[in-house]
């Protein structure tokens, strides 16, 4: 299953730009391919421009890892309880209250580089657990209806947003 096979009713508007930025590609290549980018771009630069913010209120890049961190752990919970018929809907988190609460700054880059390796791994593996149809179910979460496969795409796609802001605006 490819990216833009996925139809705009299984993800909320707000994530949209998520999934373009995929173009065409299938999932687990996806989730693989999002996380070798990264870890390219940001393993070698120095501690002042990880702790760098081209704004007030903006964040650093310490910051942004520890958001897809986070992130990632969030989507792909969100991915296990609709991937087993779990109706339950799920609230929302507020990206800004986690990240001023995670001491992202004052943790080591390759610890940080580490943990989003092994979350993205976990995440390749749960993802690749889901069967066809496990891949098609719907949950709600912050108000709005995605299947699973959609928070597998979500996923790599957030990532390569955030890229793409270090790039432009960090680096």
């Amino acid at each position: 299953m490819n990216s833009n096979q996925l139809n705009e009713n299984e993800y909320s508007p707000f994530y949209k730009n998520y999934i373009l930025a995929l173009k065409n590609v299938n999932l687990i290549e996806a989730l693989t391919s999002s996380l070798d980018e990264i870890l390219v771009t940001v393993k070698n630069l120095r501690e002042e421009k990880l702790q760098y913010s081209y704004a007030e209120g903006k964040w650093t890049i310490k910051e942004i890892i520890q958001h897809l961190i986070d992130t990632e752990r969030i989507m792909s919970y969100r991915a296990l309880r609709f991937s087993r018929n779990d109706t339950t809907e799920l609230e929302g988190f507020d990206e800004n209250w986690y990240v001023d609460n995670s001491n992202g700054n004052e943790r080591n880059i390759h610890d940080l580089l580490d943990e989003l390796t092994l979350v993205r791994k976990t995440s390749v593996s749960l993802f690749k657990s889901f069967t066809d149809e496990m891949l098609i179910r719907i949950g709600t979460a912050n108000g709005g209806n995605m299947t699973v496969r959609a928070l597998g795409f979500i996923i790599a796609g957030h990532q390569l947003h955030h890229l793409n802001i270090i790039k432009e605006r960090y680096l």
